[in-house]
C-alpha cells in the first residue's frame, strides 16, 4: 500500500508543475483537465488508504528521505497515515477534486486560467504534507506551504487594490501565529530533543506542567492564526477577494482546518493541560457567537458564508478544547461538505449575476437557477443542524460534550449560536432565491451553471446528507488513534431532551427567517440602530486595529525610515564613503609620475621612518 501514500501526496504536485508550464500563456483547458485528474488519481488513493486502513487497522510510517541531520538533530522527511490523517487525505482530495472540476466552468474566461490551476493543485499538496507529516518540522512546511498558496489565490486577481490588500492581510496576520507555532517547537525540540510525533507524544507527560502549558498555548497560537480565532480572526472574511472555487477550498477542506487538526494531533499534549483546553474551548463559543451575530447583517453573499465558517471553526475547537477529540474531527469532516457546496453554489449565482455579491440586489433565483437553490437548500439545512442531515450529528455531539462537561455556560452559548446559525443561513437563500425580485431583466440574465459544475456539487451535496449516518462507524475508526469520548455523566432522556432542545432552537431560526424575508424582511429602521451598525461594522474591530495598530506601526515605520535609516545609517555611511574620498583627493597628488616629486616624497618617508625608530629606542630604553 506504499505506493499509494505516494501517489495520493504526489499526484497534485504533478498537476501543479504541469499547469505552471502553461502560466504564461493563453487558457489551455487541457491544465484544468489534467489538475482535475491528478486530484481524482490523489482522491482515489486516499480513499483506498482509507479502506485498507479501516478494514486492517494497519498505521503506516514512511521516510522519503533524511532531511535535517546535525549533531543530534535528525530529522527525516517522514509521513504517517493513521486513522486520524487518512481521514484529513480523504476529506481534503474529495473536496478538492470537486473543487477542481467546478473551477473549469468558473474560471473559463479568465486569462490566468492556467496560472490558477497551479495555484490549486500547489495548494492541496501543501495540505497534504501538513496532515500526512509524521513530525511537527514536516507540518511546518505544509503549514507555510498552505500560508503562501493561500496568499497567492486570494491576491489571485492582484491588478484588484482589494485583493492584493487582503492576500497580505492573510498571510501577515498568519506569520504572527506561525511564530507561535515555531516557538512552541522550539520548546519540544529543547526539552525532548525531537519533533517526531510518536517521541514526542511518548515523553510529554514527564515536562513540568509550567512547561505543558506554554508549549500548548504556543501552539494554540498557531492554530489560532490558521483557523481565523479572534483576534487573529479579521483576514478570513476579507479573504472573499480571491475567486469563489478559493474559498471553498479554503473554508472547507484547507488552510482553515489545519489549525483544528493541529490540536486534535497533539490530543496527548492538551490532555495533560485541560485548563488550557477549557481556554481554548471557552474561545471556540465566543467566536461561535461572535461570528454568527456578524453574519445576521451582513449583505455580502460570500462574507455570510466566511462567518458562518469562522462560527463553525468555533463549535470544532469547543470540542477539542473539552476533550472530545473525536467530535471535533467528525465536525471538520461533515462541515467540509456542507460548506463547499455553499460557496460553490455562491460561485454559480455570481456568474448568473454578473458577479453580483449584495443579497438584497438578488431574490426570485429559484425559477431560473432550481438545481443550484436546491443544493443550496440541503446544505443551508445541514448548517443549520436539521434532521437527518450530516450537521445535526456532529453539531449535537458538540453541544452535547459542552452539557456533559458541566460547562453550562458553553453550551447555551452555542444553543444561540445554534439559532442564529439557522436564521441567518435561510436569510441567505430566502435573499437570494426567493421573495421579491430585486434586479432588472435589462442588466441581468440569470442562468442555472454549466452542467459539470452542478455534477461535481452533488457528490458533496450527497456527503452532506449522509456522512452523519456513519456516525458509529467513525467513532468506532478514528478513536483507534483517539481517544475516546462518551457523555458519561448525561442519561438518555437528558440527551434526548438537549436534542429536542437543539433541534427546536433551529427550526425556529428557520421559521422566523423563512417568514421574515417572505415578506420583506425587517423594516429600515432596524439598520439605523446602534446595534446593527456595531454588526455591520463587526464590532469595530478593523477600525480598532487600523487605529490602534496599523496607523502606529506606520508612523513608527516612517520615523524608523526618516530618523534612523535617513538620518543616521545612511549619513553615516555617506560620511565614511565621504572621508575616503577626501583622503584619495588629497592623495592623489602622490602619483603625479614626476620623477624628482617621487624622489622628495621617499626621503620624508625614509626620515619619517627614522625618526619613528629613533622614538621606539629611546622609549625602550627608558622602560
Amino acid at each position: 500500500m506504499e505506493k499509494f501514500i505516494w501517489i495520493a501526496l504526489f499526484a497534485p504536485l504533478v498537476g501543479s508543475l504541469v499547469a505552471a508550464l502553461f502560466a504564461t500563456r493563453e487558457k489551455t483547458l487541457f491544465t484544468g483537465l489534467f489538475t482535475s485528474f491528478m486530484l481524482a488519481v490523489s482522491m482515489y488513493a486516499s480513499l483506498k488508504l482509507l479502506l485498507d486502513v479501516y478494514t486492517t487497522g494497519t498505521t503506516y510510517h514512511v521516510e522519503l528521505f533524511d532531511w535535517i541531520v546535525i549533531g543530534s538533530l535528525d530529522i527525516p522527511f517522514g509521513f504517517i497515515v493513521d486513522h486520524v490523517s487518512v481521514v484529513m487525505m480523504s476529506v481534503v482530495t474529495v473536496v478538492s477534486t470537486m473543487v477542481h472540476i467546478h473551477s473549469i466552468g468558473y474560471m473559463e474566461h479568465d486569462k490566468g486560467f492556467n496560472r490558477y490551476f497551479s495555484y490549486l493543485s500547489a495548494f492541496v499538496f501543501s495540505m497534504l504534507i501538513l496532515v500526512m507529516a509524521d513530525n511537527f518540522a514536516v507540518l511546518f512546511i505544509g503549514w507555510e506551504g498552505v500560508g503562501v498558496c493561500s496568499w497567492l489565490l486570494i491576491g489571485f486577481w492582484y491588478h484588484k487594490e482589494s485583493a492584493s490588500w487582503a492576500a497580505n492581510e492573510a498571510f501577515i496576520m498568519n506569520r504572527v501565529g506561525d511564530l507561535g507555532l515555531f516557538l512552541g517547537m522550539f520548546m519540544l525540540y529543547w526539552n525532548l530533543g525531537s519533533l517526531q510525533y510518536d517521541v514526542v507524544f511518548a515523553n510529554v507527560a514527564s515536562l513540568e506542567t509550567s512547561t505543558l502549558i506554554w508549549i500548548g498555548s504556543l501552539l494554540f497560537l498557531g492554530a489560532m492564526g490558521k483557523s481565523a480565532q479572534f483576534p487573529l480572526h479579521t483576514w478570513l472574511a476579507d479573504a472573499m477577494e480571491g475567486p469563489t472555487p478559493v474559498s471553498a477550498l479554503i473554508h472547507a477542506a484547507t488552510m482553515v482546518t489545519a489549525g483544528v487538526y493541529l490540536v486534535i494531533r497533539s490530543h496527548e499534549l492538551y490532555a495533560l493541560i485541560p485548563e488550557v483546553g477549557y481556554v481554548i474551548a471557552a474561545l471556540g463559543a465566543f467566536v461561535a457567537i461572535f461570528a454568527a451575530t456578524m453574519a445576521l447583517v451582513n449583505n455580502d453573499m460570500k462574507r455570510i458564508i466566511a462567518y458562518s465558517t469562522l462560527s463553525q471553526l468555533g463549535y470544532m475547537f469547543v470540542a477539542a478544547g473539552l476533550g472530545a477529540y473525536w467530535v471535533a474531527l467528525f465536525h471538520l469532516a461533515t462541515h467540509a461538505f456542507f460548506k463547499s457546496v455553499l460557496f460553490l453554489g455562491a460561485g454559480n449565482v455570481m456568474h448568473a449575476m454578473n458577479d453580483e455579491l449584495d443579497i438584497r440586489k438578488m431574490g426570485g433565483l429559484h425559477k431560473k437557477m432550481k438545481a443550484t437553490s436546491y443544493i443550496m437548500i440541503i446544505a443551508s439545512l445541514a448548517l443549520a443542524g436539521i434532521f437527518p442531515l450530516a450537521g445535526f450529528f456532529s453539531k449535537d455531539k458538540i453541544l452535547e460534550a459542552a452539557f456533559n462537561a458541566d460547562a453550562i455556560l458553553i453550551w447555551g452559548t452555542l444553543l444561540i449560536t445554534a439559532g442564529l446559525t439557522a436564521f441567518y443561513s435561510f436569510r441567505l437563500v430566502m435573499r437570494i432565491f426567493f421573495g421579491e425580485q430585486n434586479y432588472s431583466d435589462k442588466d441581468f440574465h440569470p442562468h442555472e451553471a454549466k452542467w459539470f459544475a452542478i455534477a461535481a456539487m452533488l457528490p458533496l451535496a450527497a456527503l452532506a446528507i449522509i456522512a452523519g449516518w456513519y456516525e458509529h462507524s467513525f467513532i468506532e475508526f478514528v478513536t483507534k488513534t483517539l481517544p475516546s469520548w462518551e457523555a458519561t455523566s448525561l442519561t438518555s432522556s437528558t440527551i434526548w431532551t438537549l436534542i429536542i432542545i437543539t433541534s427546536a432552537t433551529a427550526i425556529a431560526g428557520i421559521v422566523i427567517a423563512v417568514y421574515k424575508y417572505k415578506n420583506g424582511g425587517f423594516s429600515k429602521s432596524w439598520e439605523e440602530t446602534f446595534f446593527y451598525k456595531l454588526l455591520i461594522n463587526q464590532y469595530y474591530i478593523p477600525k480598532f486595529y487600523e487605529v490602534a495598530v496599523s496607523k502606529p506601526y506606520k508612523k513608527l515605520s516612517d520615523w524608523i525610515f526618516r530618523v534612523i535609516e535617513v538620518d543616521l545609517i545612511d549619513t553615516a555611511i555617506d560620511g565614511i564613503a565621504k572621508f575616503i574620498y577626501k583622503v584619495g583627493q588629497v592623495s592623489r597628488p602622490i602619483q603625479s609620475g614626476n620623477l624628482s616629486s617621487s624622489l622628495r616624497l621617499m626621503t620624508v618617508g625614509l626620515i619619517l621612518g627614522l625618526l619613528l625608530a629613533l622614538v621606539l629606542a629611546l622609549l625602550q630604553g627608558a622602560k
